[in-house]
């Protein structure tokens, strides 16, 4: 995963916060649900990337083992 992705990932989370704040201090509560839902997405994405990013590595662990083994 990019680290402009996990930029836009976090920036989006943040955002969902600051929806929701404004929502809790207006009693908008439309507002404060938009901010939820955008703070949800964006740790759901967070989360698949770091499945993506596991996956990545474990693949490099293996590959790394196994070249160790056959050399």
């Amino acid at each position: 995963m990019g680290i402009g992705d996990k930029i836009k990932n976090k920036a989006e989370e943040l955002g969902g916060k600051a929806k929701e704040a404004v929502g809790d201090a207006t009693d908008n509560e439309s507002l404060q649900a938009e901010g939820a839902a955008d703070q949800a997405g964006a740790k759901a994405k967070q989360a698949g990337e770091a499945v993506k990013d596991g996956a990545k590595d474990a693949g490099e662990d293996a590959k790394a083992a196994w070249n160790k083994a056959t050399n």
